[in-house]
């Protein structure tokens, strides 16, 4: 007789039979589809399902390890350009850097039905292998200095593949945990992620430079085996949840519920933040610190996503909203003085500010993202409703993912409308510290305001 702690085989779920009833089991189909999955039964997590969740968490978080790794990989590449025979203005170089934050959060709308229609497995496998497409096309135009603008434009818009992955990974491993650890598991899944920005940003400039000179097509050729890769693990080890699978309009209760937006909007100051800076750090070293090495920039992603997870962890113990609240506080005054460090040209003072400032966007990241499932699961009391708040909480996790990325673009048209106007970047930096004190206290009036509606749930 098979027990609930036994494999079938590398891979496969365990079966049963004639389980013992308090040690429940999964049970699973072609196709690698879980048909029982509850993740809140102690027992049921204890035996089987916290090793499974396991394997399907780590392959995921390659994948978007590589999503984000190819939907950052212009943020690099733009600075390198004019050693490979490019010229560009300015405003140029932040639409390049900007297209591919524009594209990867309208990406994710779709991304984030993917998982419902497609299951997380399927897609994960697909969404992998569509990143071929930017990393070839960028091989491609590099080579070529008298490639248009134009061609440049729509190979960096195909970047923006990389950043639809989020929004599908976060939904599809959000079903596999219970609400207490949540907050742990989706910040190591995107901390995964989120440090691809800072892996490309340190092996670019490696990689691209020979004895004869820089090599610029290798930013897109170093992907291209990693990807298979990725594609390969996510078929062999990945399960797809039943309980995820529906149709896209399980995902209206989350668009109709008005903390949705509210959540979405905080987003955009943590991770639009984080992505945003991201993509332009390198650039805003190269510019206002022409003696600084651009091979430093990578700091800023890596310290922010290491932090990532720490929010959640911090989240779980104090609270989403309250972390959140003291994240923008800290972003605020970091970015204040990344503007004193601009106005005496302190180069320590502007990369301590900005990687403070990395490092409290990447707790804010995970910190709201933790209140999402906490959000949804008031006022669930049966099963029903749980199940229901799940895939609500899940729906959100994407349209979050989605509306907080176009951060992304927000920041690096900032700058560039900042230069052309004033010459300079700090306007656009003193709109960012006004952004950080209005979500901030937006934060605390819906969430922990005595009085608010769900200050009592200790969101």
């Amino acid at each position: 007789m098979t027990t609930p702690e036994t494999l079938a085989a590398p891979g496969h779920l365990p079966t049963t039979t004639a389980p013992a009833r308090d040690a429940p089991s999964t049970t699973s189909r072609r196709g690698r589809w879980i048909d029982r999955w509850d993740p809140e039964d102690p027992v049921f997590w204890r035996t089987t399902g916290r090793r499974v969740a396991r394997r399907n968490l780590y392959p995921s978080i390659f994948a978007e390890f590589l999503g984000f790794s190819v939907w950052a990989s212009w943020s690099i590449v733009v600075p390198q350009l004019a050693a490979a025979g490019f010229h560009l203005s300015v405003d140029q170089q932040f639409w390049l850097i900007a297209l591919p934050s524009l594209v990867g959060a309208t990406l994710r709308i779709p991304y984030t039905f993917a998982v419902p229609l497609f299951g997380g497995r399927n897609w994960t496998v697909v969404s992998a292998l569509l990143l071929l497409l930017p990393a070839g096309a960028l091989a491609l135009v590099v080579r070529h200095p008298g490639t248009s603008f134009g061609t440049l434009l729509l190979v960096a818009a195909l970047a923006g593949l990389g950043g639809g992955n989020f929004a599908s990974s976060m939904s599809n491993i959000s079903f596999f945990y219970p609400e207490a650890e949540k907050g742990r598991a989706l910040g190591m899944n995107a901390a995964g992620g989120n440090l691809g920005t800072a892996a490309v940003q340190l092996t670019v400039p490696l990689v691209i430079v020979t004895a004869a000179g820089v090599r610029l097509d290798r930013a897109g050729l170093m992907f291209v085996p990693l990807i298979l890769v990725a594609a390969v693990l996510a078929w062999r080890l990945m399960d797809n949840l039943t309980v995820a699978k529906g149709a896209p309009r399980t995902v209206g209760a989350a668009v109709r519920n008005r903390h949705t937006w509210i959540i979405s909007v905080l987003y955009i100051g943590t991770f639009g933040s984080f992505i945003g800076y991201a993509g332009v750090f390198p650039t805003l070293l190269k510019s206002s610190f022409p003696h600084v090495t651009v091979n430093i920039a990578f700091l800023g992603a890596l310290v922010g996503s290491v932090a990532r997870p720490w929010g959640g962890v911090l989240a779980d113990r104090w609270g989403g909203a309250r972390t959140t609240i003291a994240s923008f506080a800290v972003m605020a005054a970091a970015t204040t003085t990344a503007v004193l460090a601009l106005r005496t040209a302190d180069f320590a003072l502007f990369l301590g500010s900005f990687l403070v400032l990395f490092v409290a966007s990447g707790a804010g990241n995970g910190a709201t993202y933790r209140m999402i499932p906490a959000v949804f699961r008031v006022g669930a009391t049966t099963a029903d409703e749980t199940v229901a708040a799940r895939r609500a909480a899940a729906g959100c996790i994407g349209i979050a993912g989605a509306v907080g990325a176009f951060g992304g673009f927000l920041i690096p048209r900032g700058f560039a409308l900042s230069h052309s106007l004033a010459g300079s970047l700090e306007p656009a930096l003193w709109a960012f510290v006004l952004v950080y004190v209005v979500l901030g206290l937006t934060t605390w009036a819906v969430y922990r305001r005595r009085g608010a509606a769900l200050s009592a749930a200790a969101i």
